[in-house]
């Protein structure tokens, strides 16, 4: 979600924060802000909507100082306005955060005991006030920034800036991700190590409930007991081209065109050169020994995990749960022996799943994950993470992370059943093989977008959308339905094939166009009769499916889109490819903002 970076350098600070908020607009934000201090003095500057209205502001108010803090806010408490924006600021100190204080009311009523009062409706102000109000008591800024640091309870990552201390940060977290970069005689912060990548590539990462007192010689990390402590630095490797477009009008033009060498490269690590054997790390897991499975993801990493239900039950004969973890904790679920958890997460920071995979610590017989990010939180607090290696993906509506998620998964699934000896050798040769294969048929089904974007243009016109699929495909139409209403705003929904009779079909009408994502597979004809059924309703049916689908299907349906044939196991991973042109298409034909939707963040840290 918000972004956070914070600068002791050797040179002006305003255009290292601002550059490094730019390389965080994907995580999404509604205002930005920035704070320096220069000649002992703090000042800071604060616009909403688009970086570029800071940047505006910076021209004619410009910012000098050589240290400072920068943040780019999605709001929580209190509406987007340059009133709530971050920096907040208390006289002599100035706040950034992620997150939520849970327990700014009270708080707040303990400053009001005090005869302090507040400005704004968030919950970061009183951040910045209970700091001011230890200097006030006499404590330096170090013992202040403790002191507040203790008082609060909720998730954060903070950055503090101070009065005449040009050569000092403070930073904490708890539930939300920071670093520290390491530089020669200047030293940063960063809510991301994308934001750092400019400066220096050697990141320390901060650890649930550590603080950190920041010079530009000097990094001293305490933990959530006070002791100092060492954390490990580690060389990144994040090109500064990263977050370059390449050529594309938006990023996620960009990303869906990544896909077959980002498959490539996962397909390499995860298959033998011989494409007989499954290479996982040494602390692999033994499938054999696992009774059941439990995977819970949020949002398109969900609909990852439905997709893999249908892979671990009918070929490794594993049963699985899958669960939104914004539910999962909630209710408490038993957790029997002989249980795996696993989680997907593209950050490895989602707030939800991170306290889903907590819950799960000591009751699983073993903890998982599957990240695009393999020094997050959720991977470090994993007893195995596996990296899709989807390299950075910074639209918003997830695409390679998504196509990787599901090829990670395949594999792991053809792996569990080997091990569970539900599959051959010989199977599992022939089903990594049919997998390298993969990247080639993404790349044909990319030959569509023109295709795509035709029927687009009278996708806009409508006000409502249904998807269906069944089997593995079932999930792809949440996936499709969801990216259409992410980025183009249309009310898109999806239902199994089979359960559109039982109440949606009232929906249909000659204005609700239908997306039927339907290979030609062992459920086809089941999904053409339900075809019919809406057809004969008045509904305009798109139909995505191979030649001999559209072939078999008969006439009329509205348009036909014609995918590459491809094994039915692995359709889903395939099938991903037109959900995403048509949404991208009809988010272009509407005119929003393609790569930072309204109202959404990338990395959701927040519960």
């Amino acid at each position: 979600m918000c972004g956070i970076v914070g600068v002791l350098s050797n040179n002006q600070a305003a255009p290292i924060l601002v550059d490094s908020l730019k390389r965080l607009e994907y995580r999404g934000y509604d205002s930005a802000g920035i704070a320096t201090i220069h000649e002992d003095r703090l000042e800071r500057r604060r616009a909403l909507g688009k970086l570029v209205n800071l940047s505006d502001l910076l021209v004619h108010e410009p910012l000098a100082g050589k240290s400072g803090i920068g943040h780019t806010r999605w709001a929580t408490h209190g509406a987007p306005t340059v009133g709530n924006a971050h920096p907040h600021r208390a006289a002599g100190v100035a706040v950034v955060h992620n997150g939520i204080i849970e327990n700014f009311r009270e708080l707040r009523a303990f400053l009001a005991e005090n005869n302090i009062t507040y400005s704004t409706d968030t919950d970061t102000e009183t951040v910045a006030l209970l700091a001011q109000y230890h200097l006030d008591a006499g404590l330096a800024p170090r013992e202040a920034a403790e002191k507040t640091i203790a008082m609060l309870e909720g998730a954060y990552a903070l950055c503090f800036l101070f009065d005449g201390e040009d050569d000092l940060l403070i930073a904490a977290r708890k539930g939300s991700p920071l670093a520290i970069g390491h530089g020669d005689g200047e030293n940063f912060v960063g809510s991301d190590a994308i934001a750092l990548a400019p400066m220096t590539d050697r990141i320390t990462y901060l650890d649930e409930g550590d603080w950190a007192i920041i010079t530009r010689t000097s990094v001293e990390i305490r933990d959530e007991t006070g002791q100092q402590t060492n954390r490990e630095m580690k060389v990144i490797e994040i090109s500064n081209a990263s977050v370059d477009k390449a050529g594309h009008k938006h990023f996620m033009s960009k990303e869906i065109a990544e896909q077959p060498t980002v498959l490539q490269g996962a397909l390499s690590h995860y298959i033998s050169p011989n494409a007989d054997a499954v290479t996982l790390p040494e602390s692999g897991i033994d499938f054999a020994k696992i009774e059941r499975m439990t995977m819970v993801a949020c949002g398109t990493a969900y609909y990852a995990c439905m997709v893999a239900k249908y892979w671990f039950e009918q070929v490794a004969r594993m049963p699985v749960e899958i669960d939104v973890a914004s539910e999962f904790r909630y209710r408490e679920p038993p957790v029997t022996a002989g249980t795996a958890a696993l989680f997907v997460s593209q950050s490895g920071e989602t707030a939800d799943t991170l306290a889903a995979l907590r819950y799960m610590k000591g009751k699983a017989d073993t903890i998982l994950s599957i990240v695009n990010v393999e020094t997050s939180t959720i991977a470090r607090e994993s007893d195995l993470a596996l990296p899709i290696l989807a390299g950075a993906e910074i639209g918003v509506a997830s695409t390679k992370a998504f196509t990787c998620q599901l090829t990670t998964l395949a594999i792991l699934a053809i792996e569990a059943a080997r091990a569970r000896d539900h599959l051959t050798d010989a199977e599992v040769s022939e089903n990594l093989s049919r997998l390298r294969a993969l990247p080639g048929v993404i790349n044909l089904a990319l030959g569509i977008e023109d295709k795509c974007k035709t029927i687009a243009r009278q996708l806009a016109e409508a006000r409502d959308i249904l998807f269906l699929g069944r089997g593995a495909m079932y999930p792809l139409a949440h996936e499709g339905a969801l990216k259409l209403k992410e980025i183009s705003y249309i009310h898109a929904e999806a239902y199994a094939s089979g359960e559109l009779k039982h109440g949606p079909i009232a929906l249909v009408d000659e204005n609700v166009p239908i997306i039927v994502m339907a290979p030609r597979d062992s459920l086809f004809e089941k999904t053409v009769s339900n075809m019919q059924e809406v057809m004969a309703r008045g509904g305009k049916v798109l139909l995505i499916t191979d030649k001999q689908g559209a072939a078999e299907a008969g006439d009329g349906v509205w348009d036909t889109i014609i995918m590459p044939e491809i094994d039915a196991f692995l359709a889903p991973i395939l099938y991903a490819v037109p959900a995403q042109l048509l949404a991208y298409h009809t988010a272009i034909a509407k005119g929003t903002d393609v790569d930072q939707p309204r109202n959404l963040a990338k990395s959701v840290t927040v519960e």
